[in-house]
């Protein structure tokens, strides 16, 4: 499969999906901070985007998401497929903590249940194309 996103190549779903989500998750990242301007790096609660909530360090770590899985599509199909797995694992986790988090102090990344419904099917999503073969 070769699918061509503003010039860039993906030989692979996993690598499509990198492409796409990297996209996703740099846009969210950039947009946050104008949301969340004059909020402490860790605050909770924080502001809202849409139904989502977000801090400063929220939108770090979208970046950081954004960038890694962007990167690894650049660099190709099995680095995607690695680093899909590897982000999936993690929002799977961060996806569970926060159905715990959600209102406590604990909650640095200022997380809220839609965020939690979010991470889950992100996690989904990036564990079954980074596990499978495509």
């Amino acid at each position: 499969m070769t699918e061509t996103i503003t010039g860039l190549r993906a030989k692979s779903l996993n690598q499509l999906a990198g492409y796409v989500l990297g996209a996703v998750y740099l846009a969210v990242g950039a947009v946050g901070f104008a949301v969340t301007g004059g909020l402490g790096l860790a605050e909770s609660p924080g502001q809202h985007l849409l139904f989502f909530e977000l801090n400063p360090l929220h939108n770090v770590v979208h970046l950081g998401v954004g960038a890694l899985l962007g990167g690894a599509a650049i660099a190709g199909a099995r680095a995607s497929r690695t680093v899909n797995a590897l982000v999936g694992g993690v929002y799977l986790a961060v996806g569970l903590a926060g159905l715990f988090l959600t209102g406590s102090a604990l909650n640095i990344l200022a997380v809220n249940h839609p965020d939690n419904g979010l991470h889950l099917g992100t996690a989904a999503l990036l564990l079954a194309l980074g596990l499978s073969r495509r």
